[in-house]
């Protein structure tokens, strides 16, 4: 731990990052939630529970990662009842869960800080798509033409979905490489909704991409300054 930061004292939450890849990219983010549950209570550490009559674990995740997608950077808070060592924490943490669900860092934080589904609204993407007749600058351009456009109309399940761009397409730039397009792309979680990689790889060009990656999330403040989940 650092002298320099200010540790919170009586209960308070433990922010810790994991990743998720391998064959667990296609678990959905119930099952994420409850595999990280069971880890927790396995290594033993302690934590909060609510005050309902099923007397849950007290955790918050941040925003649904795509099934299929696997990440460098997700994260959860777990209230803890008093503060207790990083280091020791995530050693325990790390024993108790599969490697592909690996912890990879944890930070203790107060009580009063923003929820993380809400706070956390910035992510970044890598993507592979390889398609016959679909380069690099074709995606580039078809992407373009969308922005432009302003919105997306796709189904999710059987719903209709609508989903306006200017907001939550954020940037992107794709390129032509050895196994190939690679896609880079940021996107805006707002209240009316997110943009999934896939969705709009799909409605750019008409095929599912074949690798997402998301490699990174932040809180964008009102200056566009880009804030880390562990350095709030």
């Amino acid at each position: 731990m650092s002298d320099e930061r200010t540790l919170p004292t009586g209960p308070c939450r433990m922010r810790v990052c994991y990743r998720k890849d391998g064959r667990l990219a296609y678990l959905g983010h119930l099952e994420v939630m409850n595999t990280i549950m069971r880890c927790v209570r396995r290594s033993g550490l302690p934590f909060e529970v609510g005050n309902g009559f099923a007397r849950r674990m007290r955790i918050s995740f941040s925003q649904a990662l795509p099934v299929g997608a696997s990440s460098r950077g997700e994260y959860y808070d777990l209230m803890l009842p008093a503060p207790m060592d990083e280091e020791e924490f995530l050693a325990s943490l790390v024993a108790a869960t599969p490697h592909a669900l690996a912890p990879v860092a944890a930070q203790l934080l107060p009580r009063k800080v923003p929820a993380l589904e809400a706070w956390v609204d910035l992510s970044q993407w890598d993507v592979l798509v390889r398609q016959e007749g679909v380069s690099g600058e074709r995606l580039d351009e078809a992407i373009a033409a969308l922005a432009k456009r302003g919105y997306i109309d796709f189904m999710r399940g059987e719903k209709k979905r609508h989903l306006e761009l200017a907001h939550t397409l954020v940037d992107w730039k794709a390129c032509d490489g050895e196994d190939g397009v690679r896609l880079q792309l940021r996107t805006r979680a707002t209240s009316d909704g997110s943009l999934r990689p896939a969705v709009l790889v799909d409605q750019a060009v008409g095929c599912a991409p074949l690798r997402v990656c998301r490699v990174g999330q932040w809180h964008e403040d009102e200056q566009g300054n880009l804030v880390s989940p562990m350095d709030v």
